[in-house]
């Protein structure tokens, strides 16, 4: 194992956000959605591959969404996922990938850096940015079910606003 995947592994496994689940995956544990992180290097770079998966809103909801209210929910989404590198410390700029794959959209980001810490600490900011972007992006008005309902009742708990939608 090269000294940059050594420091790579060393820095995954003292995140408590994060946990192996085999020599090169990781899952971030701090957010509700599934979140997959994978580690190379890239000369004295470390590259981490991040992968989120999250539920369009009519996989989240008793009711159906109308595609045309689902296709600008993901193109918002998409459009405020690009400012995820202003939760991160050492990156710039990111490149984001938002797309969907039948009743999820998936994100998709790549984080190097040279300081192992720091590139895992900005994977995790970059997951849980996602997800605050996603509840907030929440649209008032459906019934939200498992995770999505989960996290709407926590937002609304939180906000100190009523049971039937997230706090506005």
């Amino acid at each position: 194992m090269s000294d940059a995947r050594e420091r790579a592994v060393r820095a995954l496994r003292r995140n408590d956000s994060v946990m192996s689940q085999s020599d090169d995956r990781y899952v971030v544990t701090s957010t509700t959605f599934d979140a997959e992180l994978q580690v190379q290097t890239d000369d004295s770079h470390l590259v981490f591959d991040i992968e989120l998966k999250i539920p369009m809103l009519d996989a989240a909801t008793k009711q159906d969404v109308p595609e045309v209210v689902e296709n600008g929910w993901l193109d918002t989404f998409s459009l405020r996922m690009e400012d995820a590198a202003s939760a991160t410390r050492g990156q710039d700029a990111l490149t984001i990938e938002t797309t969907q794959d039948e009743n999820v959209a998936v994100v998709r980001a790549e984080i190097k850096d040279i300081d192992a810490k720091r590139a895992v600490d900005d994977c995790v900011s970059v997951v849980e940015y996602a997800e605050g972007t996603y509840v907030e992006g929440i649209i008032p008005g459906y019934d939200y079910t498992g995770i999505v309902g989960g996290l709407v009742e926590k937002a609304t708990e939180t906000g100190g606003g009523t049971s039937g939608g997230p706090p506005l």
